[in-house]
């Protein structure tokens, strides 16, 4: 259910750098934070998938891209400024960040967010998450694509066969997100 998705959402990302970057008051981030991470899920349920656990412990956000540029200016990061914090510049700025880096020369599955409930993390929820998309991805000879928050998820996503690919992006006097790169892999039998 929607609601409850963007709850886990809103919970797991409360301390991520970025988060914490277009939100850096903790009060106002408590605020409006559920309703900026509720426009990621209202994208990911209208143009993507939602991949979540059977205790809904966990939860991932995907979205297939298509090659080719899109067809006119994405309007989602302005909608996430404008429905979860009009006066916060930042609210939009990491989206047109991004997405100026985003690859659109080939298609792809587009990992949008990851989340865990907090004190289930690191049980390896995402990783079987994401894994039932790459097996997928694997079959059907299709990249996909992530922008990882910190060091520590890139890491996390290069064990999952994901490449740095080489320009990090530098949130002006915040902290830098790695859009990262997997090519398919031989597909199981």
């Amino acid at each position: 259910d929607r609601e409850r998705v963007a709850r886990l959402l809103d919970e797991a990302f409360q301390q991520d750098p970025v988060s914490s970057w277009v939100f850096p008051d903790a009060e106002h981030r408590r605020q409006v934070h559920g309703v900026f991470m509720g426009v990621f899920l209202d994208v990911a349920l209208s143009e993507g998938w939602v991949d979540i656990t059977e205790d809904g412990a966990a939860a991932a956000l995907w979205l297939h891209v298509p090659a080719g540029e899109p067809e006119g200016e994405d309007d989602t990061p302005a909608r996430m400024r404008e429905i979860a914090d009009p006066e916060n510049e930042r609210a939009e700025l990491v989206g047109r960040l991004t997405g100026a880096v985003h690859p659109h020369d080939r298609e792809h599955a587009y990992l949008l967010l990851i989340a865990a409930r907090p004190g289930r993390q690191g049980e390896g929820l995402g990783t079987a998450l994401i894994n039932s998309v790459l097996e997928r991805c694997d079959h059907a000879r299709v990249p996909a694509y992530l922008e990882a928050s910190s060091e520590r998820s890139r890491g996390l996503y290069e064990r999952l066969g994901f490449e740095f690919m080489g320009e990090a992006v530098q949130l002006p006097d915040g902290p830098r997100m790695f859009p990262m790169w997997r090519e398919p892999g031989p597909a199981a039998h």
